[in-house]
């Protein structure tokens, strides 16, 4: 995808715009704009009085976690961020701003390629996001750190793995495991401190027990009952932060990432999606996968959770926004009860109006631009949330017991990520023939037809985004693998549409895929589907090519967050 700047680079290299501005200065500009600004806001005039206050302590706590994800990004991205906020001309303002929408010097939807000089500040900057971030020490190679893992004793090698830990570089030379709450202490224990003031202003008792168990889990490293409590949260204020996500190890897929999400629920929507919980077991079920693989026990007792963003900070506010997301990642709380998924709903009203409404005009056949539909859009995400819950998630290797996670190691954030997408695309067409549906996508052809042609322009809006990303990856394997089984037609002119008589039959045979290889942590397998999938093909490129015009994604300013702190 990084091909997609390169004419323009060069163009701009040795100019000067007619606005008199140095060439870099324009192309750091143009590579921002990428990221089209929206407001984003969220209706507070049902919050108590003490949920106000609780907010307000919440994003100041989200600001803490920027410092926190910052620093794991990059052992020097503090200093480097220091430095630019102290450079007052054009082109530094221009890397300042570019730095803070990547969190860092590398370029999301260019390859993670660096945009600054190889030295800056004093400060030697890789071309490369270094792929172990900075969970791990520099310059420790990925063989050497398997080999002093393998050679742990059980209990101190699932440490070494473990979320909430770093791997440093001991005073006799020797690799050492620290936790978070070491690693992180001063911020962790001014994160404790806002919590605990947000929990004693609400009134919600749920907020006020999760508050208080995560504020103390920051400082024990073990996060189990406040993940638990946050599952149980049921409050107008919806509230996640600490570490989650394991996209920035790229190394293992190991360690945590801290993000914030202060939200305010939806009610009214939230009560709508309540249906789902009914039919996970079902789903379960008849997935296409081997019975033998299948859970048995998956129940309706995970939370379902409609939010409106007010404050995104961390990993939850860096490069393209998180739409949804399906967490805790902890097995534990997962093979015990699910996982709880939360919508994004202005989110993704953004999204749809600034990206994919465009890209449709652009990649569809003009008699499936009329079936592009936001519910479709809305409900696909929500699908692929769940079945995040749905399918493996714990293996045997050599008799002893493992995850998926363990077993595909830097394969599973992608893996998973396509497998979400396909499963979810199955469990709304499973639920569509079932007329379970019918209240909120309809069914019947119009709906299929609705349901596809928005899956299809979808896909080319998640590759707009590059193939550094697991979810871009994960929908590279899905488009080809789909075109190559005739479910997508390519029309060779860029623009592309849906094969009804073969779609459904394609989405089914690559769930199987990719749910086989989750079952059985093959390693090899996962590698190779990505070898052959994760690539832009000729006539892909032609589309995204077409698309150069369009924003990869949404740049928000927290426009209620800002009301609220006054």
């Amino acid at each position: 995808m990084k091909k997609l700047l390169l004419p323009v680079l060069l163009m701009l290299a040795g100019v000067t715009s007619a606005a008199g501005q140095p060439a870099k200065v324009v192309q750091l500009n143009q590579m921002a704009k990428r990221f089209a600004p929206v407001e984003l806001r969220a209706d507070t005039s049902g919050l108590s009085k003490g949920d106000k206050a609780a907010i307000v302590k919440l994003i100041e706590a989200a600001k803490i976690v920027d410092t926190l994800q910052l620093r794991q990004r990059w052992a020097h991205n503090e200093a480097l961020w220091s430095a630019l906020k102290k450079d007052k001309s054009a082109l530094g303002k221009a890397r300042l701003n570019y730095f803070w929408l990547n969190k860092g010097p590398w370029s999301i939807l260019d390859g993670n390629d660096s945009f600054m000089p190889a030295t800056y500040a004093g400060i030697t900057i890789p071309a490369k996001k270094p792929e172990g971030a900075n969970f791990y020490p520099e310059g420790a190679s990925k063989a050497s750190l398997e080999a002093w893992m393998n050679a742990l004793a059980p209990k101190d090698k699932e440490q070494a793995q473990w979320f909430f830990t770093t791997i440093r570089t001991g005073a006799d030379g020797k690799f050492t495991t620290v936790t978070y709450a070491e690693e992180y202490k001063a911020e962790l224990e001014k994160l404790a401190t806002l919590l605990r003031e947000a929990a004693a202003s609400t009134d919600n008792a749920s907020l006020k027990k999760f508050l208080t168990l995560r504020a103390a889990a920051f400082l024990s490293n073990d996060y189990l009952a406040s993940d638990f409590a946050w599952m149980d949260l049921d409050s107008p204020v919806d509230i996640t932060i600490g570490p989650y996500e394991t996209y920035n190890d790229e190394l293992f897929g190991y360690k945590a990432a801290f993000e914030a999400y202060v939200n305010i629920r939806d009610e009214k929507e939230t009560r709508k999606l309540d249906f789902f919980s009914q039919h996970m077991q079902e789903l379960e079920d008849n997935l296409p996968l081997d019975k033998q693989y299948r859970n048995p026990k998956v129940g309706a007792l995970a939370p379902m959770v409609v939010v409106n963003q007010v404050y995104g900070a961390g990993d939850g506010n860096m490069g393209v926004q998180t739409a949804a997301y399906n967490l805790p990642n902890d097995e534990r709380i997962i093979s015990e009860r699910g996982s709880k998924r939360v919508m994004l709903k202005n989110i993704q009203e953004a999204k749809f109006t600034s990206t994919l409404t465009p890209i449709t005009k652009l990649v569809l056949r003009p008699e499936a631009q009329k079936d592009l539909d936001f519910d479709s859009f809305f409900t696909h995400i929500l699908a692929h949330e769940i079945t995040h819950g749905l399918g493996p998630h714990a293996t045997v290797q050599d008799g002893k017991a493992s995850t998926p996670r363990q077993d595909l190691k830097d394969a599973y954030s992608t893996i998973e990520e396509a497998k979400a997408d396909m499963a979810g695309l199955w469990a709304l067409a499973y639920m569509m023939d079932k007329g379970q549906l019918k209240d909120t996508l309809g069914q019947g052809e119009l709906a299929e037809r609705k349901l596809y042609n928005t899956f299809l322009a979808s896909a080319f809006r998640t590759l707009h985004f590059g193939l550094t990303d697991s979810h871009a990856r994960g929908m590279a394997i899905q488009l080809n693998y789909v075109l190559d089984k005739g479910g997508f037609v390519s029309h060779g002119d860029g623009t592309f549409s849906v094969d009804f008589k073969k779609i459904k039959q394609a989405v089914v045979d690559l769930n199987r895929e990719f749910l086989t290889i989750e079952a059985t942590g093959d390693y090899v397998r996962a590698k190779d589907m990505m070898a052959r999938y994760v690539v832009i093909r000729p006539d892909v490129q032609k589309a995204l090519d077409r698309m150069k015009a369009v924003p990869n994604d949404i740049r928000p300013a927290f426009t209620t967050a800002a009301a609220l702190a006054k």
